[in-house]
């Protein structure tokens, strides 16, 4: 029977029975869990217990007294006998020899203690849950406990004794951790850590316990220094949630349908690395003809194709290779110049004297290309097919900058990294004039594709932006060039069309790299449906997705500087060496800032002597941490 002052279980912890109201008891417990770990930390007074009225269907009773003493929770919690395992097995073997299976808990009290008072029922009670020899039964009609088979006791120990090495092993490998001196065979315990370096949670175990700091570089470094990952390991990728693979779901063939023979020749140019060509220009005497890759012919509007390009925004470029937006077997059927006869969307251009367009048409093509590279076009310049686009795009340059363009010219490298060695080469882009003319030919076919659809009211993304606050004078050469792109405002990407300061243009879109940005096969997929006479996205539909496309493609901006860095890094390491010219373009306070044309980096130092912009010394490097992405320059003297 429960009177004031029984010990009893609520929710299998221990509480004391203070009052009884009616049918309602009021009991004192704690209020969190009373684990072996958390009496541990117990002081005299140190832990919360609250007072609560239940029913006696909520409670268990363990006072066997007939008038229970009143004791205190610190005096039942704290109780403790260093004997009691031995006891437990000792009310084991007589109850096994006995040949009994269920006991009741106050029957077992006294087999366990024979001086048995109720101050020791929870303390008994607890080391019999937790004992190998004994288990709580379900039984709902009275507190019993099982007896487990001696083949049932084996196996628990065992696997006692293996948890217990294993937290021995674990600490262990915590020093270890500390003092960055693991072992091989420590891998296994840095998956967590590991996890939280490529950004795919938030918090690690592994660092809290060790006492180390849950910050993302510092995890890095540490993954680096104990030789568990190579510092060649770029982890951005993943840290922004991108795939490193290609898209996976193959296009279908081109479909079978009327398109117009464009005749002659059109010229895909690109770097000599490139793989995916998708535009191809061409001028036929009277119209310039930009042709561009037609994957929309066949990736519809929220096919499952369009949400992983949409989701993915572009195609990622890093030294690594390239992760493309669609899949790579897909180019053959897609990409120009791959087959001699190409299938495209094309934009015919009427223009007048200035480069200013007259007239803008879009067709659904087959069109006869050849990939040259930006060399081999600078080589035929002057060649009857190539003299036209030369000189178009001389003019349209002109006309650009008569409406305010602004032309920045910053040194650009491409870095290439072998994928078994792991070594870094770094190259400087070489300036084309062709490279001038593809530009141009690209700027023509997205102004002129914006005013198609803006008079024939196609919802459609359009590429704008403020105009730049440039001082009035600037410093000539790299100085100045820095100068000006620390004045340029960002791009906007919407449905309503506005001016694109920065490029000279009234009106823009991108439309001429369908097979690598989102936004470039949305405005396809307009396009196509409105030539075809289908049912157009409407405006915010459109909106919803181009921010969509347009957010996944900054991710991917973000990835590809952060993998450059890291791989220039690696070049530098892997290049004790290393000495480049700087060029000073800024003063900044006491220091001075420089570019470094052969890397394409900045850096900020105080020279040896007083500078003129534009001037230059050489430099080192040093102090080199790739977690951090740190680099000191420092100067040769």
């Amino acid at each position: 029977m429960i009177r004031k002052n029984s010990i009893v279980l609520y929710k299998n912890q221990i509480a004391l029975v203070n009052d009884i109201e009616g049918d309602k008891y009021l009991i004192q417990f704690c209020s969190f869990p009373l684990t072996p770990e958390n009496i541990s930390k117990f002081g005299s007074k140190n832990f919360m217990s609250q007072e609560q009225k239940v029913r006696e269907k909520d409670i268990v009773l363990l006072s066997t007294s007939e008038s229970p003493a009143k004791y205190s929770f610190e005096e039942l919690i704290k109780y403790n006998d260093e004997q009691i395992d031995n006891k437990i097995c000792e009310a084991w073997e007589l109850l096994n020899s006995d040949n009994c299976s269920d006991i009741e808990f106050s029957e077992l009290t006294e087999l366990v203690d024979s001086d048995f008072n109720d101050k020791k029922a929870w303390f008994i009670f607890n080391s019999l849950v937790n004992s190998l020899q004994f288990m709580l039964t379900d039984d709902k009609t009275a507190l019993k406990f099982r007896l487990r088979t001696a083949v049932e006791i084996e196996a628990l120990n065992k696997k006692k004794n293996e948890k217990e090495h294993e937290k021995e092993e674990r600490q262990n490998f915590l020093m270890r951790l500390k003092q960055k001196q693991l072992l091989p065979e420590d891998s296994i315990f840095m998956g967590d850590v590991e996890a939280f370096a490529l950004g795919k949670t938030d918090k690690s175990k592994t660092l809290a316990d060790a006492g180390l700091s849950q910050d993302i570089e510092k995890a890095h470094k540490l993954l680096i220094d104990t030789g568990i990952w190579e510092y060649t390991r770029n982890p951005y990728p993943f840290r922004w949630g991108l795939s490193v693979q290609s898209a996976k779901e193959g296009l279908k063939s081109p479909p079978e349908e009327d398109r117009l023979i464009v005749p002659g020749v059109a010229y895909a140019i690109d770097n000599k690395w490139s793989k995916d060509p998708d535009d191809a220009i061409a001028f036929d005497g009277t119209y310039l003809w930009v042709h561009i890759a037609d994957p929309a012919s066949t990736v519809m509007p929220e096919s499952s194709i369009d949400k992983t390009a949409r989701d993915r925004g572009a195609t990622l470029y890093i030294p690594e290779g390239a992760s493309r937006m669609l899949a790579e077997e897909s180019l053959s059927d897609y990409a120009l110049g791959l087959k001699r006869e190409s299938l495209a969307l094309s934009f015919r251009l009427l223009l007048e004297d200035n480069c200013s367009i007259k007239e803008c048409k879009v067709f659904k093509t087959k069109v006869n290309v050849e990939c040259i590279t930006y060399e081999d076009a600078d080589q035929k310049k002057d060649s009857p097919e190539l003299k036209p686009l030369f000189e178009i795009a001389r003019k349209n340059i002109i006309r650009r900058n008569s409406q305010g363009a602004v032309n920045i010219n910053l040194p650009e490298v491409h870095i290439t990294v072998d994928p078994d060695t792991k070594k870094v080469s770094i190259c400087k882009i070489t300036e084309y004039e062709s490279a001038d003319v593809v530009r141009e030919m690209m700027l023509l076919a997205g102004e002129g594709a914006a005013h198609f659809a803006f008079e024939n009211n196609i919802a459609f993304p359009y590429v704008s932006q403020e105009a730049p606050d440039i001082p009035q004078t600037l410093p000539p050469g790299l100085a100045g060039e820095f100068k000006t792109v620390k004045s340029m405002h960002r791009r906007s990407v919407g449905v309503t069309p506005a001016a694109h300061a920065g490029i000279g243009i009234g009106m823009y879109s991108q439309v001429t790299s369908p097979l690598r940005r989102y936004s470039d096969l949305i405005a396809h997929q307009q396009l196509r449906a409105f030539l075809d006479g289908r049912e157009l996205i409407d405006k915010n539909t459109m909106l919803e997705r181009i921010s969509a496309g347009d957010e996944a493609a900054i991710a991917c901006k973000k990835v590809e500087r952060k993998s450059n860095m890291h791989w220039t890094l690696v070049y530098l390491l892997q290049n004790p060496d290393w000495t480049g010219e700087a060029v000073f373009v800024e003063q900044k306070g006491n220091v001075c800032v420089f570019m470094i044309p052969s890397i394409a980096q900045q850096t900020t130092l105080v020279p040896s002597k007083p500078l003129n912009l534009n001037d230059t010394i050489t430099v080192k490097a040093s102090n080199i941490d790739i977690a951090s992405q740190n680099v000191v320059f420092s100067e040769v003297l």
